[in-house]
């Protein structure tokens, strides 16, 4: 099952490109415990062509991660909760 498809949650599912956000970052973690700044996650979506270049998708697609707990700041830095794609 997909991390994104579970069917007890009531929130609306997250949009794909805000999940593509998740695949890039998890791609780019190396290991469970990789860790990014907030920066180097911005850089890294930034670098994706679906995200715009001024860091407003990118800082859009981090905070929907965090708010929904599939990304976590811990000393100021983000760390994927999840990394299993099926």
């Amino acid at each position: 099952m997909s991390p994104f498809s579970d069917p007890t949650d009531p929130r609306p599912p997250l949009p794909e490109w805000v999940q593509e956000a998740y695949r890039i970052l998890v791609d780019a973690a190396d290991g469970p415990r990789a860790e990014f700044t907030y920066g180097e996650a911005y850089a890294l979506l930034d670098a994706a062509e679906t995200f715009s270049p001024e860091h407003s998708d990118s800082e859009y697609a981090v905070e929907r991660l965090l708010s929904r707990g599939y990304l976590y700041e811990a000393n100021g830095t983000l760390r994927v909760t999840e990394t299993t794609f099926e």
